[in-house]
């Protein structure tokens, strides 16, 4: 990271505490590594980010449902998903400094100093060598890239010692039963996919639902992350917006590249700029897909995967039709051109569209902050302000009486009992009206509103606009017309 964004990274995370976004989880007993609690604005933050999936992915699509399963799942789920044998990450020790790190993520971060230093070809011959050793599981081969390459312990000064690299399973497990000695070992799921596959049938039956369709599911995972970093990119409990599209094998392809273009527009719908997001494509792909891609967003500390696209196969429900020994088949009625008969039974495909929400924030907070300098020639004037897309702020619109006195409190709830029916407001009346200003700037508010004593007089107020900062005189009667029009959903969805 160059000095800028290191500094823009700290800033974000510093501006998340200070109004409200993300606090440390268990702060007052000195927090708990990875793992962190969203206040009162990030909650509505958060919420609105899910809003914004849920509306896109199910109620903008005629053939896509959404359910909400269990955290706690049958044990044998993750052995048939391969979760129980194959879920892990190549973990490495420094004897020296008796810390753990993850090698791909050692190299990783060399990988990005070679790029920073203009060492490109060192960068892309040790990326290809390291996805080499990754796609052939050679453990061996990962810490001998470490060693050649000189990689020092990001959290010593010493010479580091490293162990043999060896495979860490991340799965957090508990047991379920009152009795000791007769309870069972069951899972924190990692992943909330499962959750779908497993009620494939449940909602293609009770749905009557036809090829192609799709099961939304928006939902927490666990994680044993051993490293920590990155402030809510690696989480030990996060949140997942998944969904698993049903398609009929020989289509994967065609609908894996509708689906890898969609989710990409979605992300652009929200102003981002285009040359922030990347994809990149899997070179090791997991053992249940065919092709697998990831969006990739530009954060401070370089491009990280927010979502992946995978065109998972007929693996996950094959593998649980040989568990479960219940027919997972889909009985398809359409006639095959080529034959001129049902395409009758088989094992559906499935592209799964999977996003990070967590990732998702921190992208929404660190592309809309912005410290923005207002100094004329008279006098030196700033202010930090969110430029959240009016549809993701946490408040809509600030309601502010000029004074405390005269009626104009009393004429400023009325208006606000209006409109909080129908949108999230804050009433301030404590400071001056440009102090009050830009405290709702540094939460993204789009719009203040000030009741004034003309307001008393012809029920007219003044409206100011966050981005621009400019005030227009407005009849408060349509001030639910006003803010409806910035804020509906309309202006992303189409």
């Amino acid at each position: 990271m160059s000095n800028s964004t290191d500094e823009l990274f700290k800033n974000v995370i510093s501006h998340a505490k200070e109004y409200g976004f993300v606090f440390q989880s268990s702060e007052i007993y000195d927090g708990l590594s990875a793992v962190y609690d969203y206040g009162q604005n990030g909650v509505e933050l958060k919420n609105n980010i899910k809003t914004y999936w849920w509306k896109s992915m199910v109620q903008m699509h005629d053939n896509i449902v959404g359910i909400d399963s269990a955290i706690f799942m049958h044990p044998t789920i993750w052995k048939a998903s391969g979760h129980v044998d194959g879920f892990s990450d190549p973990m490495i020790d420094n004897k020296v400094s008796k810390k753990r790190y993850r090698a791909d993520q050692l190299l990783e971060d060399k990988i990005a100093a070679y790029d920073t230093e203009g060492k490109t070809d060192k960068a892309e011959l040790l990326q290809t060598e390291m996805d080499t050793a990754l796609k052939n599981e050679d453990l061996p081969r990962l810490r001998e890239l470490i060693i050649a390459h000189e990689i020092a312990d990001p959290n010593s000064k010493d010479k580091p010692d490293w162990t043999e690299v060896r495979q860490f399973n991340l799965m957090f497990s508990t047991q379920v039963g009152a009795i000791a000695g007769e309870s069972e070992t069951i899972y924190l799921r990692p992943e909330t996919a499962q959750g779908i596959f497993v009620n494939y049938l449940n909602v293609q039956k009770s749905g009557r639902m036809k090829i192609p369709f799709g099961i939304a599911q928006i939902g927490k995972a666990f994680r044993n992350e051993v490293v920590a970093r990155q402030f809510i990119i690696r989480m030990r409990e996060f949140e997942q917006m998944e969904m698993q599209y049903f398609v009929r094998p020989g289509t994967q392809k065609d609908w894996f590249n509708k689906w890898k273009e969609t989710r990409l527009k979605w992300h652009l719908a929200l102003g981002t700029p285009e040359e922030k997001y990347r994809y990149h494509e899997h070179v090791k792909l997991a053992h249940y897909a065919d092709a697998a891609f990831d969006i990739e967003f530009d954060f401070p500390f370089g491009f990280k995967e927010v979502e992946g696209i995978h065109s998972r196969t007929d693996f996950d429900l094959s593998q649980h039709e040989q568990f479960s020994r219940k027919k997972m088949q889909y009985f398809d009625p359409e006639v095959d051109p080529e034959t001129g008969k049902p395409f009758g039974n088989y094992i559906p495909y499935v592209i799964e569209t999977s996003i990070g929400l967590d990732r998702m924030f921190l992208l929404t907070m660190i592309n809309a902050f912005e410290e923005e300098d207002l100094s004329t020639e008279e006098r030196q004037d700033s202010r930090t302000v969110l430029r959240l897309h009016p549809c993701l702020a946490p408040v809509k619109a600030a309601i502010f009486p000029l004074t405390k006195k005269d009626g104009l409190p009393e004429k400023a709830t009325e208006i606000m009992d209006k409109l909080k029916v129908n949108f999230n407001l804050q009433y301030e009346e404590k400071d001056a009206i440009g102090k009050r200003y830009r405290r709702q700037d540094a939460i993204g508010t789009p719009f203040c509103i000030t009741v004034d004593h003309q307001s008393l007089e012809d029920n007219t107020v003044t409206i100011r606009h966050r981005d621009t900062m400019a005030q227009e005189r407005v009849n408060a009667d349509d001030l639910e017309k006003i803010i409806g029009d910035l804020v509906s959903w309309k202006n992303l969805l189409g």
